[in-house]
C-alpha cells in the first residue's frame, strides 16, 4: 500500500482531489470523509431544481458513491464527520454520524475542504419555521417540501447576491410572488452600480419586488405567516430565504492551531499547503491571493475550487505545481438577462487606492442585419499608465458568457487594451459582428490612452455641470424628447458643424449621445475646430438613464412595463446602437 491521504469534505474541492490523486497514484489509499449525505453535487444548481428548470432532482448528483468506490477504489465514508486533527500523531478523530462510534485513522497527507457555511443574521425570528437557508441538496428539499404543503404564494429573499437573486428567479418560476430585501443600495457587489442597475431594472420588469438600502430588523409572525420587518415596511411571506452570504468554515483548522488569515480564511501557500506542511486545504474555506490586487482574499466559487483540489493531488504526488492566484471571474443568469464579471470593480480598485481608467460601450451581441441581435452593456476597467486590464464586467441577453470569457483569458495574460483591438475573433453574422464586441471596448479605452478623446463618466457630469460645464446633447429630436440630462444643449451631430458658433469656447464639453459612439464623433469634430476641454460622457445616455432614474414603487408579482425611446433614424455604425433602451433602475 502506498501513500495515506485522508481527504475531509467533497464537493467541488474534495471529490477533485480525490479522483486526481488516483488517476496519478494507483497505489495510494485515498479515505473521503463526509459528514452529509452527499458527497458530490451540483450546488450551484439547487436554485433551478427549485424552479423546475432541472426537472429531475437526481441531475444534481455529479459523482455517485458507486461511481467513486468502484471506478476511484476511494474508500468513501458518508455521515461521517472529522472532529479533531491530532498533528503531532498525524491522526484524525472520526465520528460516525449514524452509530456515534468514534474512531481515528492516520494520515501521511491530509486535504481540508470544509467548505462555507451560510451566514445566519442574528436579527430575531431567524430561526423561524419558514426560514431558509440553501447551500446543500438537504436544503433545497426542505424549501420544496415546504412550499408545496403550505401552498406558498409569496416569499421574501433577504440578499441580492448570486444565491438570492438565482432563487428569486426560480421562486417566480413556481408562480410565487417574490420580493428582495438588500441591505447594500444595488444587487450584486462584483458589478458596479450603473450594470447593477441593468439588473434591477430586468428584476422589476419581471415582476421581483426591490427594497434596496433596507435592513432587515426582524421576522416575525401573524396570522399565520411570516412578516419581514425593516426600518420602513413590512413584508408579508410564507417563506423566507437567507441569502445574505457564506463564511469559511474553519473550525477544524482552528482548533488544530493551524493559521488563519486576516480574511477570516485557512491561510496557504502557493501550493495550498497549510502552516502544517502535511496538511492541504481548497475551497470556499481558504484565503487565496487576489490575482489582480495581490491583497488576500476570500472567493467561494466553484471553478477556483475544482481547480485547487486537482492542484494540490498534483503537489502530494510531488509535482510542485503553484496555484496562480484567483481573479473572481462569474457569471450568473437572472431570467432573461446574463451578467458577468472578471477582475476588480471599480469600488474595490478604489478601495486599494490603484489607479484606473473607466470605459462603457453598448455593442450588439452579433450582426444587426442578422435576426435577434441583443444590446449588452460591457464596462472596461484598466491602467491608466500602460492599458492593462484590471477588470470587465457585462450584462445583456445574449453573448455576454463568452465576452467575459475571452475578456478573462485576456486579464489572465496580463494583456493591454490594445491588444483588445488587435484580438481576432471568430466572426459570422449569428455570431458576432467583424468587430467584436471585445474589439470595440479595446478600441473605446485606447482611444482614451492614445488621446484621441477624453471621458467623463456619468456620475462625474452633474460636478462638471457644478462648475459651469456644458452638456452638449448630440442625439435626434425625437431620442431627446423621450428624456435627456438636465440643462443640457441639444445640437443634432448632423447639425455640429454649422452650429459651432452656438458653443463656448471658454468652458468645459461634455457631449453625450444615446451610447457613446456619435458624442465621441462630435468630439473629434469639436477638437478639430479648436475646442478644449472636450469629453465625451463614456456610455451615454443609456448608462446615465439607467444608474440615475428613480425606480417604480410596484407589488411584486406585477410586471413593471418599462419605457424606451424609439429607433434610432440614423445609420447604424459597427458598435452603436439604437438610442435609449437602457432599463430603468438606480444605484440607491
Amino acid at each position: 500500500m502506498g501513500r495515506k491521504v485522508c481527504i475531509v469534505g467533497g464537493v467541488a474541492g474534495g471529490a477533485s482531489c480525490a479522483t486526481r490523486l488516483r488517476r496519478l497514484d494507483e497505489g495510494a489509499e485515498i479515505l473521503l470523509f463526509e459528514r452529509g449525505d452527499y458527497v458530490s453535487f451540483a450546488n450551484c444548481g439547487l436554485p433551478y431544481h427549485i424552479g423546475g428548470v432541472i426537472p429531475k432532482r437526481d441531475a444534481l448528483l455529479v459523482a455517485t458513491p458507486t461511481l467513486l468506490k468502484q471506478r476511484f477504489r476511494i474508500d468513501l465514508r458518508i455521515g461521517h464527520e472529522v472532529v479533531r486533527i491530532d498533528r503531532d500523531r498525524k491522526e484524525i478523530e472520526v465520528k460516525d454520524l449514524t452509530s456515534g462510534r468514534t474512531y481515528r485513522e492516520k494520515y501521511d497527507a491530509l486535504v481540508l475542504s470544509p467548505g462555507a457555511e451560510p451566514v445566519k443574521p442574528a436579527f430575531p425570528g431567524a430561526d423561524l419555521p419558514g426560514v431558509f437557508t440553501l447551500r446543500t441538496i438537504p436544503d433545497m428539499d426542505a424549501i420544496i417540501r415546504w412550499i408545496d404543503e403550505r401552498k406558498a404564494r409569496q416569499a421574501v429573499v433577504i440578499g441580492g447576491g448570486y444565491i438570492g437573486l438565482e432563487t428569486a428567479e426560480n421562486l417566480r418560476h413556481r408562480g410565487l410572488e417574490v420580493s428582495i430585501v438588500e441591505q447594500m443600495n444595488q444587487v450584486m457587489a462584483t458589478l458596479d452600480c450603473e450594470m447593477a442597475a441593468l439588473v434591477q431594472a430586468h428584476l422589476r420588469e419581471k415582476g421581483v419586488g426591490l427594497y434596496l438600502g433596507e435592513q432587515v430588523r426582524s421576522i416575525g409572525q401573524k396570522e399565520g405567516r411570516l412578516v419581514v420587518q425593516t426600518a420602513g415596511r413590512e413584508l408579508p411571506a410564507d417563506l423566507v430565504l437567507v441569502a445574505v452570504g457564506v463564511r469559511p468554515d474553519t473550525r477544524l483548522a482552528s482548533e488544530a492551531g493551524l493559521e488563519l488569515g486576516p480574511t477570516g480564511g485557512i491561510r496557504v501557500d502557493e501550493y495550498l499547503r497549510t502552516s502544517d506542511p502535511d496538511i492541504y486545504a481548497v475551497g470556499d474555506a481558504i484565503e487565496v491571493t487576489h490575482f489582480v490586487s495581490g491583497t488576500p482574499v476570500v472567493v467561494p466559487l466553484a471553478g477556483p475550487a475544482n481547480r485547487q483540489g486537482r492542484l494540490v493531488a498534483d503537489n502530494i504526488c510531488g509535482r510542485g505545481i503553484a496555484y496562480r492566484n484567483t481573479q473572481g471571474t462569474s457569471v450568473f443568469k437572472v431570467f432573461d438577462l446574463t451578467a458577468g464579471s472578471t477582475g476588480l470593480n471599480e469600488r474595490v480598485l478604489a478601495r486599494h487606492r490603484r489607479p484606473f481608467q473607466r470605459v462603457i460601450v453598448h455593442p450588439f451581441s452579433h450582426a444587426t442585419y442578422y435576426p435577434g441581435a441583443t444590446q449588452m452593456s460591457i464596462k472596461l476597467l484598466f491602467d491608466p499608465a500602460d492599458g492593462k486590464i484590471l477588470g470587465a464586467q457585462a450584462v445583456g441577453r445574449e453573448g455576454v458568457d463568452k465576452r467575459i470569457d475571452v475578456l478573462a483569458t485576456a486579464l489572465r495574460a496580463g494583456m493591454t487594451v490594445f491588444d483588445l483591438e488587435h484580438l481576432e475573433l471568430a466572426y459570422a453574422p449569428p455570431y458576432s459582428s467583424a468587430k467584436d464586441p471585445v474589439n470595440i471596448a479595446g478600441f473605446a479605452a485606447s482611444n482614451i490612452l492614445r488621446g484621441d478623446v477624453e471621458v467623463a463618466a456619468w456620475d462625474e457630469v452633474p460636478p462638471l455641470q457644478q462648475e459651469g460645464a456644458v452638456v452638449l446633447d448630440v442625439r435626434t429630436a425625437a431620442e431627446v424628447e423621450q428624456g435627456k440630462i438636465p440643462g443640457a444643449l441639444h445640437i443634432p451631430l448632423d447639425n455640429l458643424r454649422e452650429r459651432l458658433g452656438e458653443l463656448p469656447r471658454d468652458r468645459k464639453i461634455v457631449v453625450y449621445c444615446g451610447v457613446g459612439l456619435r458624442s465621441y464623433i462630435a468630439c473629434r469634430i469639436l477638437k478639430a475646430a479648436g475646442f478644449a476641454g472636450v469629453y465625451n460622457m463614456s456610455g451615454g445616455w443609456r448608462t446615465y438613464r439607467a444608474a440615475t432614474a428613480k425606480p417604480p414603487e410596484a407589488a411584486p408579482g406585477t410586471p413593471v412595463t418599462v419605457q424606451r425611446p424609439g429607433a434610432d433614424n440614423i445609420r447604424l455604425e459597427s458598435g452603436e446602437s439604437p438610442p435609449g433602451g437602457g432599463a430603468k433602475g438606480c444605484c440607491g
